[in-house]
């Protein structure tokens, strides 16, 4: 196949509205995935990319492990129009969004889950998926959402663990009660709360739920949850980002599990 070379090409028009229109993807069932680490771990998953672009110009690697689709090969030009990343290294490919709901999220006998309510950062959402990946948490529910979980930016920024975490986007109403006929404990993490994250007994089946960057969980998670925990801060700002308290809380977590 000739290499693709027109920025008009309707192929690069559909990619470029996929990567900037939310509902484009919606409406397509897809999501885009630049990288080679990125697209390795999507094939890992099961997923099976419907088209694939490679740049050997940008590219070091000739190939992605696990992929036997034939890539569409594109110039520098093109496949730079296309990206949503600084630096690409020449591969993106189209997959199929994961069907993922809450009765199919898979859960281990002390499970340990995070709560995302209104996030609106994709770096932010992909950074919590990253640590949710390092920290073996057993799936993040993605309530009330103010970004895109397939957003190509939480794609980037998580590295490509959407695709090892289990992720479910879903209603804060719908998340409480499943939370509740599991038998898992809702962990609200708030700067008004009394108790210390650090006090608290982590090693049973918990969900720590975290809010928005500048509000903070809605009165809905603070009213329902088990306990309200913080962390504690000496200095003038009374809160850290979001994926940063995340990180902080997941991996006492860890350490309890451990030493326990």
């Amino acid at each position: 196949m000739p290499e693709l070379t027109s920025l008009q090409n309707p192929r690069v028009k559909y990619i470029v509205k996929l990567r900037d229109d939310r509902r484009q993807r919606q409406r397509d069932g897809v999501t885009l995935v630049e990288g080679v680490y990125e697209t390795e771990l999507a094939l890992a998953s099961g997923l099976r990319p419907r088209e694939v672009f490679h740049c050997a110009e940008l590219s070091a690697e000739k190939t992605v492990p696990g992929l036997d689709l034939a890539p569409v090969t594109v110039s520098r030009a093109v496949f730079e129009k296309m990206s949503h990343r600084e630096g690409p290294d020449g591969w993106l490919a189209v997959f199929p969004l994961p069907r993922r709901t809450l009765d199919l999220l898979p859960l281990s006998p002390a499970p340990c889950l995070v709560l995302a309510q209104s996030v609106e950062k994709p770096g932010n959402l992909g950074a919590i998926l990253r640590t949710a990946d390092a920290a073996g948490v057993d799936g993040l529910l993605v309530c009330d959402p103010r970004v895109d979980l397939y957003n190509p930016n939480v794609v980037r920024a998580s590295r490509g663990t959407l695709f090892t975490v289990p992720a479910v986007e879903t209603a804060s109403a719908e998340a409480l009660a499943w939370l509740r006929a599991n038998g898992i404990r809702v962990l609200a993490a708030t700067p008004q709360a009394e108790r210390l994250y650090s006090e608290v007994d982590l090693r049973q089946p918990v969900c720590i739920a975290v809010g928005a960057e500048d509000e903070g969980l809605t009165d809905f998670w603070l009213e329902n949850a088990d306990l309200r925990i913080k962390i504690p801060m000496a200095g003038k700002v009374n809160s850290l980002n979001v994926s940063a308290s995340t990180a902080i809380i997941l991996y006492e977590a860890v350490r309890q599990r451990k030493v326990g």
